[in-house]
């Protein structure tokens, strides 16, 4: 394994920590960190940090010229797909603004980009895809995380596109995800509905993190379809958190998707199929039930762990 110069911008976010954690813990690769935050939320010892916006050229090539990354692990994006529906400026000044910065630069450098992507780029009418499924998104969000991709793969630079869906995972100081703003609900006993016919694999980030740090490893290009074991949908995947962490399970009870009137569309039968990442990395998802069960443990060792309890825009709300 040779030792590489890695950047990883977004570093503050869930998935960003934890490809952070990995690379300083694991590997022999050299580390910059990098979020729009004038410190990271973790300090890791012997690593630099450097505040970047990805929207501005100016500071991606500043952190850039300054570590001369061999990768760069674009970690950043706005993901909240209602918000992307109605702040479409924003959504496409990141998602796609902010790839363009990155490519930019690596296109100079030579540095290979490992980006994050979604399987909203698909339409959720024949899921599970693989990679070789055409894309047909249905809201702006994944139309912006679409021109993202196709953006990076016209640039001509070496790349890693790793599509994912139903992120969850604890990390400190992150946003909510799904599986944290239900935790949060059921124990205090507030009701909730969650949508049944929503279909797609929950995938832990720390399973995320383990595939693109093993990209760098083993040097690989290309676009990777990675997520969970498990199929499900979102009210299963509810059933199975609250089983697990010992909340009642009478507190969650089922919606379908129509009845939320949200304002971006959601694909329903979705879902990645990730054979090709098993093969060439050596990628094990977790199931549902593994996946649980780490995400238990590692609430239990912080107490103060929930973020703030701001609604998760998704697939589930609050009973009135």
């Amino acid at each position: 394994m040779n030792s590489r110069r890695v950047l990883v911008l977004g570093c503050n976010g869930l998935l960003g920590q934890k490809v952070s954690d990995l690379l300083v813990r694991g590997t022999p690769h050299k580390l910059m960190l990098s979020a729009r935050a004038d410190r990271p939320l973790v300090n890791l010892p012997g690593v630099l940090y450097r505040p970047a916006d990805i929207t501005k050229k100016k500071d991606v090539r500043n952190v850039v010229a300054e570590f001369e990354p061999n990768v760069i692990v674009n970690a950043a994006a706005m993901t909240n797909v209602d918000a992307c529906e109605k702040e479409r400026e924003l959504a496409w000044r990141i998602n796609v603004g902010g790839v363009e910065n990155i490519t930019e630069t690596a296109r100079r450098t030579g540095a290979t980009v490992v980006h994050v992507s979604t399987d909203y780029v698909f339409d959720g009418r024949s899921g599970p895809y693989t990679e070789e499924d055409r894309p047909e998104p249905l809201n702006y969000y994944g139309r912006s995380k679409l021109a993202g991709e196709n953006h990076l793969r016209a640039s001509g630079v070496k790349f890693v596109i790793a599509r994912t869906m139903v992120l969850y995972g604890y990390a400190p100081g992150a946003k909510s995800n799904f599986a944290l703003w239900l935790i949060q609900q059921l124990e205090q006993h507030v009701p909730v509905r969650v949508v049944d016919d929503q279909l797609g694999n929950p995938t832990l980030a720390d399973d995320l993190a383990h595939a693109i740090v093993s990209t760098i490893d083993l040097e690989k290009t290309g676009l990777y379809h990675i997520a969970g074991r498990d199929i499900a949908s979102r009210f299963e995947f509810a059933l199975a958190l609250a089983k697990k962490f010992g909340h009642d399970r009478e507190l969650i009870s089922p919606i379908k998707t129509v009845q939320l009137r949200q304002p971006a569309e959601r694909p329903l039968k979705s879902g990645l199929v990730t054979l090709k990442a098993e093969v060439d990395l050596g990628y094990r998802p977790s199931t549902m039930e593994e996946g649980l069960t780490i995400l238990r443990g590692q609430l239990s060792k912080n107490p103060k762990r929930m973020p703030d309890s701001a609604p998760v825009p998704g697939p589930g709300s609050r009973k009135q």
